[in-house]
């Protein structure tokens, strides 16, 4: 015990758990590919014009706009293991299409964006998978430090993906930064191959796909902290993300520099973040998620004008620090916010709100500044990013961060069995539930204030509606009704759906009312026919 690592080591998931590590080391290496890709990528279409080298940003986030919210809900009602794999072979199918056609000499302009899309498609099946995934190979008391490693990943890759991609590309060519990427993928395949996933929790149906997505969209509706969170990245993300799309340009046409400098320059945003992820603890510890999050902001802000401004190579490399660390600091910060926010039933569909909205805002973003650095110049384009983001972290300001740490998302199946004289099919509905309360005439205002926080509840877990009523002729009777899709989706709040949090909130309600509530299930005349 005494070599054991502190829960609070930011290095504890990588020593504790053998899986998580090898799949990090796994994803680390695509992750380089990745990253090499994007330089061949772009470097292809250099001489062409700032919107074309921006689409290849966008050809490779759209998919996630397109694809994320079902590949959440096949994330949380299929094998996660089975569809990790077949993403990874997608991915590679279309790398070694991409590094043929190079090595070919056929390459255009569509070809590029398209395998680049083919590619982008791959991930969007996979990402959230491997967010759903993370509690699985990790305590969830280790969370925190499994996303920060997450986003440290990336960030090392981005520190040597770009550079290393910048040398391939100038000493070999294009079509071996491609073949590369291509091998990446083969190394995560072996990995999950060999990860065994846990057994699913729950007996009842599984849910079809439709259902899984109204119940993810039901659930990020009615979280007010999910929602919270997902404003914050709206207010950084697109602005932050005119360095993704203009930083070729402003290396080839503004500082003069060739496929390696373009590389370095990238890669000096990595080193930042990697740096910044070694002080954001401490930092956060310190000041919280919040003010983390609106000075990285600034921060990024102020070292875009810095770069928009100065045409010396050195010195955008070291403004380009800061705008790693201050990158990691936000995404780290809300990744970790909603890895802990939601439930585990429902996870990978919450976190596919949070791709498409991360995937999503850097797409059109992109499009907006190549057109901006097109229609003006470049510099015009980083400044208006500049002041996008002085505003938005003032915005941020006025809807303070939620903190997630303290949140008890663990299952609770604290409520008793159904009573029924009869067995329902799965697929009967809808089910009208009843709760009456006994609740003391002093006590009414404050049981109505807890019956709000009972009633996000019971939304986000399946009802479609949610009341609450009090008797006429008995002010002391209570009558709380929802209304649930089928009877399987009832079992479901039941059998996982419901949290600690959710106990608790019930638990509130329930100190101002005498005696236990009276539950009554409703249904169709035509269902107890059966």
């Amino acid at each position: 015990m005494a070599s054991t690592p502190a829960p609070g080591s930011a290095w504890a998931p990588l020593r504790l758990h053998a899986m998580f590590r090898a799949l990090w080391i796994a994803q680390f290496a695509s992750n380089v590919g990745t990253w090499m890709q994007t330089v061949g990528a772009q470097w292809l279409l250099i001489d062409r014009s700032p919107l074309l080298v921006s689409l290849v940003q966008t050809a490779s986030s759209l998919p996630i706009v397109l694809l994320a919210l079902p590949a959440g809900a096949w994330a949380d009602v299929v094998d996660r293991r089975r569809l990790l794999l077949g993403a990874q072979g997608a991915m590679f199918v279309a790398a070694a299409a991409l590094a043929a056609v190079t090595f070919l000499g056929m390459t255009s302009p569509a070809l590029i964006l398209g395998l680049t899309f083919a590619l982008g498609c791959g991930n969007a099946i996979a990402a959230p998978s491997w967010q759903a995934i993370q509690p699985d190979l990790v305590d969830r008391a280790l969370l925190p430090q499994a996303a920060a490693l997450n986003g440290l990943n990336m960030n090392l890759a981005r520190a040597v993906g770009p550079a290393l991609g910048g040398v391939v590309v100038a000493a070999v060519g294009p079509g071996w930064v491609f073949a590369l990427n291509a091998v990446s993928f083969v190394g995560i395949m072996i990995v999950v191959t060999c990860w065994r996933a846990p057994a699913p929790v729950g007996t009842g149906p599984p849910e079809r796909l439709v259902e899984a997505l109204r119940a993810g969209g039901r659930y990020v509706r009615h979280s007010r902290i999910v929602r919270l969170l997902l404003y914050r990245a709206v207010l950084f993300i697109p602005a932050a993300s005119a360095v993704w799309a203009l930083l070729p340009v402003v290396a080839a046409a503004r500082l003069g520099l060739g496929a390696g400098g373009y590389g370095l320059l990238l890669g000096m945003v990595g080193i930042g973040a990697v740096g910044g992820a070694l002080v954001i603890p401490r930092i956060r510890a310190a000041v919280g998620s919040a003010r983390l999050v609106t000075g990285a902001m600034v921060v990024t802000a102020a070292a875009f004008a810095v770069v928009a401004a100065v045409e010396n190579a050195i010195v955008v490399g070291v403004a380009l620090l800061p705008v790693g660390a201050a990158w990691i600091s936000v995404m780290s910060s809300l990744n970790s916010g909603l890895q802990l926010a939601l439930p585990n039933w429902v996870r990978a569909r919450g976190l596919a709100y949070y791709l498409v909205v991360f995937q999503g805002a850097q797409a059109v973003a992109a499009v907006v500044w190549g057109v901006v650095a097109d229609a003006t110049s470049v510099t015009t384009a980083l400044l208006a990013a500049a002041v996008v983001l002085a505003v938005g972290a003032v915005a941020g300001l006025r809807s303070p961060m939620p903190d997630t740490t303290t949140l008890d998302r663990t299952p609770s199946a604290h409520w008793p069995a159904p009573q029924l004289i009869f067995i329902p099919e799965a697929t009967d509905g809808p089910v009208l539930v009843t709760l009456t309360y006994d609740v003391p005439t002093e006590n009414a205002e404050a049981f109505t204030d807890a019956m709000r926080l009972v009633g996000r509840s019971r939304r986000r877990t399946g009802a479609l509606r949610w009341e609450l009523f009090r008797d006429g002729g008995d002010p002391r009777r209570f009558v709380e009704s929802y209304l649930v899709g089928t009877w399987a989706e009832h079992l479901r709040q039941h059998e996982g759906r419901l949290t600690g949090a959710d106990r608790r909130f019930e638990e509130q309600a329930e100190r101002y009312t005498s005696g236990e509530p009276q539950v009554a299930h409703l249904f169709p005349p035509a269902s107890g026919a059966r």
